[in-house]
């Protein structure tokens, strides 16, 4: 009965099949050596947005760039959990917190598990989603409009 309001699946070259579910337009992409990250872009019933899938391409070229901003923006929020658990503010937690001294250690304690690209006010955002060792109950956004870094989100929803 819906099957002729329910959107036809858009190819893209380099996101290949890009299916529309619950608002976006869903896929993956490659960053670097990280492969298979789910993609939601915003768009129309019948198309992603232009502007979002440049977005999301200009990310692939620009990843690595953006690396050094965050990390500071993880390990600033790894910070204050290390200092809490030094403190005895903090129960320990089942794992062991990682003993980060510098941002580009947090690395191997971080996945990204999705990217977002959808509009924040009248401007596309670009929000990388991450998990971390240490803060188990939330997935950490990373937000960047313009190519700028505009924020880091303590508690980002997968889209």
């Amino acid at each position: 009965m819906f099957g002729s309001f329910k959107s036809q699946p858009v190819i893209d070259p380099q996101f290949g099949e890009l299916v529309r579910s619950r608002g976006c337009w869903r896929g993956t992409m490659d960053l670097g050596s990280i492969t298979g990250v789910p993609l939601a872009l915003a768009g129309s019933r019948t198309a992603p947005d232009a502007g979002a899938l440049a977005a999301a391409r200009d990310l692939s070229a620009c990843f690595q760039d953006w690396r050094p901003e965050i990390e500071v923006a993880l390990f600033g929020h790894y910070e204050p959990y290390a200092e809490a658990l030094a403190a005895g503010e903090l129960p320990e937690p089942g794992m062991l917190l990682p003993a980060l001294s510098h941002p580009a250690d947090v690395w191997p304690h971080v996945s990204l598990v999705f990217v977002s690209v959808q509009p924040l006010g009248s401007v596309l955002c670009v929000e990388l989603g991450y998990t971390t060792v240490w803060d188990g109950e939330h997935t950490l956004g990373v937000r960047f409009q313009r190519g700028k870094l505009l924020e880091l989100c303590g508690s980002a929803l997968p889209p």
